[in-house]
């Protein structure tokens, strides 16, 4: 059999088996199951069907709610979930840019949206959460299949060398933008997926199905090299070293695993390294980014400098900061006078998550992001819930980088996937612990 279509059957058959256990719940609950699967299907797509499955989802949470269900949606829980979408919304009463505000938080709604879907719909997310998360992987490792096959068309199509795989031309964004999805975004998706697998793996007893993982593993490795997004690879190498070898069970599972994780970070060592563009992209540029003088005017504008020239912005207003919406706006007129032109014609935000939050909101809407960010680290750390780690680590990391929260792909990731992981497992402590099932 094709290994490619054996890893779809296989995960298939896992969603088939989460589909037959539906069957035996409630009708509401068998359509809020498919809606969640659908949701993470059409994930790394385009983002009008992802927005279609969440209307149609609330909708049918709203004809379904009650009184009772509506009382376990007003937690603590619940608010420590929203903590980021709800300090937007005040950030509005003093911001000078209300429109670019409010557009803002329309796109960031579905943070507020899911916790209250997944405590109003009366689902046991528990019963479906290997189900839903081996579909998303599944999802993921088409997709990269899919990406490869597209680029490996173009290269036989214009008879180029196959060599041309590993240029600049299929890499990073060149190579997602056939979907189209910022390799950043897809990079996080496949990030998790690979940590789903490896959380699954030590504990399957079919050789076969081992196999099957490792080959989808092995994919989704591949695809991450190629989309070459540094800051998901570094995120992924830590939650990794951190997350999974001291939680793990001593014993076989332990040694099967570590020697599974070797070959994977072999893989990836020697692509780095041995493939001059990868080579380039991961080391060469990441230094080149991290300076303040560019180096053969490849970077003109390095992140570093514009980070610097946000601090002005901070200083300005360090308490509450300039109100929700002002980032572009103060960023573009601080690109002008500092004569960043392509940053400026790019109206390029911080790119950096926490700075774009002392910008808005100040000092006071920086802790809250860092309390939120930490409270789900130790809830993870807590339940020793690999791929929940895994989920902190890549949207700790990657924030340095991207502003996560003011894109839609972003949004929906952190929005699903947060509220998903902290409501599955064991009752929390802290933050987190109104809203658990005793």
């Amino acid at each position: 059999m094709n290994p490619m279509k054996a890893v779809v059957q296989q995960h298939t058959s896992s969603f088939t088996a989460g589909r037959d256990e539906a069957l035996q719940d409630s009708l509401t609950n068998k359509i809020s199951f498919y809606h969640l699967g659908l949701f993470l299907v059409m994930l790394p797509f385009d983002l009008f069907y992802s927005e279609l499955i969440l209307i149609s989802l609330s909708l049918h949470t709203l004809i379904h709610i009650n009184k009772k269900k509506i009382g376990a949606s007003f937690t603590r829980q619940n608010l420590v979930l929203s903590s980021v979408f709800l300090l937007n919304v005040l950030g509005l009463i003093w911001s000078r840019d209300r429109e670019e505000g409010l557009e803002d938080i329309g796109m960031q709604f579905s943070i507020i949206l899911f916790p209250f879907i997944f405590s109003a719909s009366g689902l046991n997310l528990n019963r479906y959460k290997k189900k839903l998360l081996l579909l998303f992987g599944a999802t993921c490792t088409v997709t990269i299949v899919f990406l490869y096959t597209d680029a490996i068309h173009i290269i036989l199509y214009n008879k180029l060398s196959p060599a041309i795989l590993f240029s600049p031309a299929f890499i990073n964004h060149n190579f997602s933008q056939t979907i189209p999805i910022h390799a950043t975004y897809m990079s996080m998706y496949t990030a998790l997926s690979i940590a789903s697998f490896l959380y699954f793996f030590p504990e399957e007893k079919s050789n076969r199905t081992r196999f099957l993982y490792i080959i989808a593993i092995t994919i989704l490795v591949a695809g991450l090299l190629q989309l070459a997004s540094r800051s998901v690879l570094i995120a992924t190498i830590i939650f990794i070293t951190t997350g999974f070898f001291l939680s793990m069970p001593k014993g076989t599972k332990r040694t099967r695993f570590i020697v599974i994780t070797i070959l994977v970070s072999l893989i990836c060592l020697f692509g780095i390294t041995m493939i001059d563009s990868f080579k380039k992209r991961y080391i060469s540029e990441l230094e080149k980014d991290l300076t303040q003088v560019s180096v053969n005017n490849e970077i003109p504008e390095p992140r570093i400098v514009r980070w610097q020239y946000t601090l002005p912005l901070v200083k300005n207003a360090p308490v509450i900061g300039h109100g929700s919406g002002s980032e572009k706006r103060l960023l573009k007129e601080m690109y002008f006078e500092k004569k960043l032109y392509n940053s400026f014609l790019h109206e390029l935000n911080a790119h950096n998550q926490y700075l774009s939050f002392f910008i808005k909101t100040g000092v006071i809407g920086l802790i809250i992001l860092l309390v939120t960010f930490y409270s789900g680290l130790v809830a993870a750390w807590r339940r020793k819930d690999r791929v929940f780690w895994a989920f902190m680590i890549l949207i700790s990391i990657v924030s340095f980088s991207e502003n996560i929260l003011d894109v839609n792909k972003g949004i929906f990731f952190y929005a699903f996937f947060f509220s998903f992981f902290v409501k599955t497992g064991k009752p929390l402590r802290g933050l987190f612990r109104l809203g658990d099932k005793k």
